[in-house]
C-alpha cells in the first residue's frame, strides 16, 4: 500500500495525527527532500528505508514503490504541504493504477493556510472577499491562459500565488494590469511557520522592491487582497443576536 502523506506547512507538529502514524508504521519513506522538513522523518522507525525524491525522476520513484510493495512494505510518498496543490501527485497515482498498487491520500496544511496563520488573517472576510484563488505565475511550468494572473486579478479577490517569488516584479505589473490598485496591500510570507520564517507586509506596488530588500528570491508565498490588511470589513451574520440558525434562535433587539 502507498500512501501519500500531507507534510504540512514547515513546522514538524502541523503535520496531521494521520499523516504522523502514517510515518510511525512506514517501512519506506520517498519524501521531497528539497521542501519538506526533515525533522518529520523523526516519527518514522529506525529501520525505515527513506528516499530523496529530489534526486529521482518519476520512473525513479515508481520503481521504489513497485519494489516496496513486492516486498509487502507499506510506503509513504511524503509531499509538502497538502499533495493536492501543486503536488505532482496524479501522475503517479496513474503510474500506481497501471502497476495495480493500491494508494490513499493523507491531506496536509497548505502554503497559503500557514502563511495566512503567520500573518493572523482571514481570506474571506465578509465585505472584502468571499473568494480564495490559488494560483501561480507560470516558469517552466505553463499556466493555461485563461488562468493568467490578469484574469483573476480582475476579481481583485484574496489571492495566493505560489512558487513566484522569483517573478515579483512581473507578478506586481500584471496585478495592477488586471484589476489591484498598486496601494492593494499584499505580503510576502518566506517559509511559513519554519524556524527561519520571514513574513513582509506590503503594497501590491512594492512586491518586488520588498522582496529585493530582503533578498527573497524562492521558497516564499505571495498573499494579495484586502484582506491582508483587515480592516473595512463586516461582522460575519452567523454570530449577529438578530440572526437565527439551526441552533440558536433570534433575540428580540
Amino acid at each position: 500500500m502507498v500512501y501519500f502523506v500531507g507534510a504540512g506547512t514547515g513546522a514538524a507538529d502541523l503535520i496531521t495525527v494521520r499523516g504522523m502514524r502514517l510515518l510511525e508504521r512506514a517501512d519506506v519513506i520517498i519524501y521531497a527532500g528539497s521542501l519538506v522538513n526533515p525533522e518529520l522523518l523523526n516519527y518514522a522507525e529506525s529501520g525505515c528505508e527513506i528516499h530523496d525524491s529530489s534526486k529521482l525522476t518519476l520512473d525513479e520513484v515508481l520503481t521504489i514503490m513497485r519494489e516496496a510493495e513486492a516486498r509487502g512494505k507499506t510506503t509513504v510518498r511524503l509531499h509538502t504541504g497538502d499533495p493536492s496543490v501543486y503536488g505532482a501527485v496524479r501522475e503517479q497515482m496513474d503510474g500506481l493504477d497501471e502497476l495495480g498498487i493500491a494508494y490513499e491520500s493523507c491531506p496536509g496544511v497548505s502554503a497559503c493556510f500557514g502563511a495566512a496563520a503567520v500573518l493572523n488573517m482571514e481570506y474571506t472576510l465578509p465585505d472584502v472577499s468571499q473568494s480564495l484563488i490559488i494560483t501561480r505565475m507560470e516558469g517552466r511550468t505553463a499556466v493555461p491562459p485563461r488562468e493568467s494572473i490578469e484574469s483573476f486579478a480582475s476579481h481583485r479577490a484574496s489571492m495566493a500565488v505560489y512558487l513566484s517569488a522569483g517573478m515579483t516584479e512581473e507578478l506586481s505589473r500584471r496585478l495592477i494590469a488586471g484589476g489591484y490598485p498598486a496601494d492593494t496591500p499584499a505580503a510576502i510570507v518566506y517559509k511559513a511557520t519554519w524556524p527561519d520564517e520571514e513574513t513582509h507586509v506590503c503594497t501590491v506596488g512594492s512586491l518586488a522592491e520588498t522582496a529585493k530588500a530582503h533578498g527573497i528570491t524562492k521558497t516564499a508565498l505571495i498573499v494579495v487582497g484586502d484582506a491582508v490588511a483587515h480592516r473595512n470589513y463586516k461582522k460575519s451574520r452567523l454570530y449577529a443576536p438578530d440572526f437565527s440558525t439551526g441552533y440558536r434562535r433570534a433575540k428580540e433587539q
